[in-house]
């Protein structure tokens, strides 16, 4: 193509025109036409292709050229590069192949050779990308060893896909070190020189690491900080633990690569080995004090976002939810011990005075910028006091606060009073991750009272029910069953649900769901006629915070970021919290009068018959039908869901409830499948007896084996 175009401009540049007229001198031109006759002496096709070889030589040119270049891309290049790329694979496997053998059949290479590898692999993709020739096809050696991009580039890394939360953090070790090493462990003196050298441990092999864990010069809980690298601390600890685990495989779906360690280090978690992914769905938006929010919510239970999200349609149509934060006050009780009980019970009184508890604010208000003691709340039990510290903690959660400043009163307590011993900072009458009536009572963290009118249309047209059947039923449910059952705190249909998700998505405590979830729900008619409702969620012990813990952590904290409350409320702390606190509220608020309305409409079921059942096959060879299949199904536009069992589709109909049966025509041949009873498994050959009996009769017509649908349940 160069040399062509080259032609082409020295054709135009350098021949006369007088050159062209003597080569040409038998064409007509133009001019001389007009001159004459004005008519060509030739047909007029032939006479504008003359004239345009004669005066356009060059575009003439480059698009014959052109022509030339594409059908020879179409017709040969094309299937060149597929016929590359397929040879190109091919080695790489190979290669791989080979060297997995070698390595576990413990053959060993000389680190010279393995440099050779490495050093030479640049090269040997450079020559696959440009070699055209497949006499001698080139082998490649592909090093995977994290989760995710890992390219160096910087270019790369500035388009990366920014929803990602985590963001891709590059390991500084070559992937060399990453894999086993081909060389022996050098000896124990060795490597303690290596370690206290000034490239310390990153002059060692993972092997050579792990040795010294055993051997108790490097803590297993200190990697992360002696490696000065996160992920190959984790990725040395999970080797360490699968050489003591049977299976090599068990942790090959435990993802580890690409986190932000180092906001857990220290902070979050020890002694890790990756991280559990957990689905985050958004419910709303729930308009709470005309303000509207997508809340989001880390769950793996189907139907909870779903039926959270139509009660927050509900609120919104009915004109939204309002919320008021009533008490702020984390708590701290600690234990200590006198002599006697009247001793006790003197020190009570004591710090009962207000002068007195001046005093120990005083103390206690030291050890933080935030944390500020609002009472004291004392119990004395024999020569035990239980001396239970209120404090607000600004927008954290604050239980690191109220230890700090708890311990710090106690020891000017132990000055005013030298027979006190103190037994343990927290007594259980705080009270923290437990059910304890004094969080139910006197509240602990924020307590929040959330309401909201639902018109009467709105509860028949969205939610299915009516005012006065819901009403019946939160009183025979909500109140009276969990009297019945002695519930502390537990008068509500499934607030739990609703704190947990937003807790995990939001990096709350989890465990501080037991009494976060303390929730009594009302509901009675209101309005004209008394036809509308009006439900309302007091929650006391809402243990939230909006810094801290793992609020650090990226994921989490971009789920406060779509809140809008990440971090510290610089206007006014504590605003952050006690407004996570009050959407929180509001969100349970909306999940009661989802859940209570499908139990009224009996719709509870059905609802998790469609969103709660997997569609991941849980029986060894069986496949699901494709939604192509689906979309054929003659019941399809009627059906929840369908569940392949024991070489059957049993199908939910939604207009009568009822359950058809159609057999699988491809488990004909199926052999008995190992993880069934022999019952189950003597079923499914019953099944698939009816399947060649029954091939050409209607569906409608097969009628469901009981037995068989016993079976089904069984196994879901």
């Amino acid at each position: 193509m160069s040399a062509g175009l080259m032609i082409v401009h020295i054709h135009s540049r350098f021949i006369t025109e007088e050159g062209e007229k003597s080569r040409f001198s038998s064409l007509l031109t133009t001019t001389e036409m007009l001159e004459r006759d004005r008519q060509p002496e030739m047909p007029l096709v032939q006479f504008y292709l003359l004239r345009l070889l004669t005066h356009h030589i060059d575009y003439t040119f480059m698009f014959v050229l052109a022509v030339f270049l594409t059908v020879k891309y179409v017709f040969y290049d094309d299937h060149i590069e597929e016929e590359l790329t397929r040879k190109l694979e091919e080695a790489s496997q190979t290669r791989r192949r080979e060297l997995s053998d070698s390595l576990r059949d413990g053959t060993s290479q000389t680190t010279e050779s393995m440099d050779n590898i490495v050093q030479s692999q640049d090269e040997t993709d450079f020559k696959q990308k440009n070699t055209v020739s497949f006499t001698q096809p080139t082998e490649t050696i592909e090093f995977k060893f994290s989760i995710g991009d890992d390219s160096d580039s910087e270019e790369e890394d500035k388009s990366s896909d920014k929803g990602v939360q985590t963001e891709n953090k590059m390991s500084h070790y070559k992937p060399l070190q990453r894999l086993p090493s081909l060389q022996p462990p050098r000896s124990m003196e060795q490597c303690l020189e290596i370690l206290n050298s000034d490239g310390g441990p990153s002059l060692l092999t993972d092997e050579e690491i792990i040795s010294l864990v055993k051997s108790r010069h490097i803590p297993a809980y200190k990697l992360e900080i002696m490696l000065n690298d996160f992920e190959r601390g984790v990725v040395i600890r999970r080797e360490m633990l699968l050489n003591t685990l049977k299976q090599s495989s068990v942790l090959d779906n435990l993802p580890y690569s690409d986190y932000a360690y180092e906001y857990v280090n220290g902070a979050c978690c020890e002694n890790v080995i990756g991280y559990m992914p957990v689905p985050v769905g958004v419910a709303g938006p729930l308009l709470l004090n005309g303000k509207l929010f997508h809340v989001p919510m880390a769950t793996t239970e189907g139907c909870l976002v779903a039926s959270t999200n139509r009660g927050c349609k509900a609120l919104e149509q009915s004109g939204g939810v309002t919320s008021v934060v009533i008490n702020d006050g984390m708590t701290r009780a600690p234990v200590v011990r006198f002599s006697s009980a009247k001793r006790a019970s003197e020190v009570k009184k004591w710090l009962e005075d207000k002068d007195n508890q001046n005093k120990v604010k005083e103390s206690f208000d030291t050890t933080s910028r935030f944390a500020r003691l609002t009472s004291l709340h004392i119990v004395q039990a024999g020569k035990l006091l239980y001396i239970r510290f209120i404090a607000v903690t600004g927008d954290a959660m604050g239980m690191n606060m109220l230890s700090k400043g708890s311990e710090k009163a106690l020891a000017m307590l132990s000055l005013e009073f030298a027979d006190m011993e103190i037994l343990s900072l927290s007594g259980n009458f705080c009270t923290d991750k437990k059910a304890a009536a004094v969080n139910w009572l006197e509240g602990r963290g924020k307590s929040v009272v959330c309401e909201a009118v639902i018109p009467a249309h709105i509860v028949e047209k969205l939610l299915k029910t009516t005012v006065q059947t819901l009403v019946d039923l939160n009183i025979s449910k909500n109140l009276v069953g969990s009297a019945m059952a002695g519930s502390i705190g537990g008068y509500n249909a499934h607030a739990a649900n609703i704190v947990t998700a937003i807790f995990i998505a939001t990096g709350q405590d989890p465990a501080q769901n037991v009494t976060s979830s303390n929730c009594l729900t009302l509901m009675e008619a209101t309005g004209e006629n008394n036809s509308d409702l009006l439900i309302s969620c007091t929650m006391p012990c809402l243990e939230v915070g909006t810094i801290g813990g793992g609020t650090v952590l990226p994921p989490q904290s971009a789920c406060l970021e779509m809140l809008g409350v990440c971090g510290s409320c610089a206007e006014n702390p504590g605003e952050n919290a006690k407004l996570l606190a009050s959407i929180i509220c509001g969100t349970v608020l909306a999940g009661e009068l989802s859940l209570m309305s499908a139990l009224a409409a009996g719709h509870l079921v059905r609802s998790h018959l469609k969103h709660n059942r997997s569609t991941v096959n849980v029986l060894p060879n069986q496949s699901l039908p494709s939604s192509s299949d689906m979309s054929q199904s003659p019941h399809h536009s009627h059906t929840d869901s369908s569940h392949k069992l024991l070489g059957c589709t049993i199908n939910a109909i939604n207009s009568d409830h009822s359950i058809s049966m159609s057999v699988d025509s491809n488990n004909a041949q199926t052999k008995s499948n190992p993880f069934l009873s022999p019952a189950c498994d003597s079923r499914r050959k019953s099944c698939d007896t009816t399947k060649s009996g029954k091939s050409n009769e209607n569906s409608n017509d097969v009628k469901l084996d009981k037995d068989c649908s016993n079976k089904k349940d069984k196994i879901s």
